[in-house]
């Protein structure tokens, strides 16, 4: 029974750093994209 605990406490770990990964960078790349978008806004609306 403690193998079978350890074994699903490995799993978790590694579920929520895939997890955490992946909405770090998904937030990192959203604010990557965001500047040069409203950047473009604003060039489109001075004109």
């Amino acid at each position: 029974m403690e193998t079978f605990l350890e074994f699903l406490r490995e799993v978790l770990k590694g579920i929520v750093r895939a997890v955490s990964a992946y909405f770090f960078q998904k937030n990192i790349l959203e604010h990557k994209k965001t500047t040069p978008r409203r950047h473009n806004h604003k060039g489109g609306s001075r004109k």
